[in-house]
């Protein structure tokens, strides 16, 4: 038993550090273009994934609300947004046609399998990561007002750290 706990708590930190690796995924652009999810975070820059579905208001409003100071964020950290979304093959045609009427400024992916959901362990959506280096930095679950305020200040601190 003695020999068994070191083990037992080596593989332990080793499932949690994995955790924080960003899961290489296979999803498709709204334009059709495959993507993975390991081209995303190529630089040292911090990048936003949002994961979303037409059918979730919460997330709708999450999108909106950060959509009105995106450009603002752009402009002081280079940070980008993709907003991945969840929707199956039955809703995703009105994927684009929502992105369209937003007019929101984001990289549109699509995960209609859901492959990417299970990969980052999302029970719900809206799931808000920071990824810098394909790896994990910070995770948020669900939206109240005024969250996107403190995502910012997230991504100031994770852009700024080296």
């Amino acid at each position: 038993m003695k020999k068994l706990l070191p083990l037992l708590l080596a593989l332990v930190t080793f499932s949690v550090i994995a955790q924080n690796d960003l899961p290489k995924v296979d999803m498709t652009t709204l334009d059709g273009k495959p993507i993975n999810s390991s081209e995303l975070s190529t630089d040292n820059n911090v990048i936003v994934i949002s994961l979303w579905a037409t059918w979730c208001v919460p997330c709708i409003k999450e999108l909106d609300a950060i959509s009105e100071i995106y450009p603002d964020w752009q402009a002081e950290t280079n940070v980008k947004l993709y907003a991945v979304s969840i929707d199956d093959s039955r809703g995703v045609k009105r994927v684009k046609p929502m992105v369209n009427g937003k007019g929101w400024d984001y990289t549109v992916l699509l995960d209609t399998n859901n492959d990417f959901k299970r990969a980052v362990g999302a029970a719900t959506v809206p799931l808000t990561l920071l990824v810098k280096n394909n790896q994990i930095v910070f995770r948020h679950s669900g939206y109240s007002p005024g969250a996107e305020l403190e995502l910012y200040e997230k991504i100031k601190e994770f852009s700024a750290a080296n």
